[in-house]
């Protein structure tokens, strides 16, 4: 799943928005143990498995998470550990993509976009000191293949989104969405269902 070092190199001649695995302010990273040269503003902490072709664009912060064949992450985009986003995936700008969350192959996630892993976060434990990992459990939200979500969607906990489904732009996702279902509001709601396979 790791770019080849060759792929990496050819990655970062001349094309801004192809990145190798890389953290911000290291001039050479290392890819199976070679140093390659990586791009200002990009953050990529070697812990990320990266699929062939996947294209980046500057202002992103990636750690512990795995990104599948030739999707493209926009701007500003943040995807957590143990996150992992499928082949031929459109993230776009300004994306948050936290902890548990799963997105298949194939799934378009517009602007601005939030994903949450915790139904009742509290910034402090009982005894008032500040929270840590220990002190909660990550919930999970899966995205099926196919998927779209439009910008400024929020996507709560333990959700799944079905097959080639359609959140409408600004929906508040509260519950899983079935396969080929066009959902939108706050708390969304199911508007109507496409025909299995259909664009819209």
């Amino acid at each position: 799943m790791k770019k080849s070092v060759n792929e990496a190199q050819n990655g970062l001649r001349g094309k801004p928005d192809r990145m190798a695995n890389g953290s911000v302010g290291n001039p050479a990273a290392k890819i199976d143990g070679i140093a390659v040269q990586t791009q200002e503003h990009v953050c990529i902490a070697p812990t990320v498995k990266l699929g062939k072709n996947v294209r980046f664009s500057k202002f992103i912060n990636l750690y512990g998470c795995e990104v599948g064949d030739e999707t493209k992450i926009g701007a500003f985009v943040e995807i957590q550990k143990n996150a992992k986003v499928g082949q031929r995936c459109k993230i776009s700008s300004h994306t948050f993509i936290c902890e548990g969350v799963t997105i298949e192959d194939e799934v378009f996630v517009g602007h601005n976009v939030t994903f949450v892993n915790d139904t009742f976060p509290r910034a402090t434990s009982g005894t008032g000191a500040l929270q840590t990992e220990a002190d909660w459990k990550v919930e999970t939200t899966l995205v099926k293949k196919g998927a779209s979500i439009g910008s400024g969607a929020t996507i709560l906990a333990n959700i799944v989104i079905g097959e080639n489904a359609l959140i409408g732009a600004g929906a508040v996702v509260t519950k899983d969405v079935p396969p080929n279902a066009i959902v939108t509001g706050n708390p969304a709601k199911v508007v109507r269902l496409m025909k299995s396979g259909a664009k819209s």
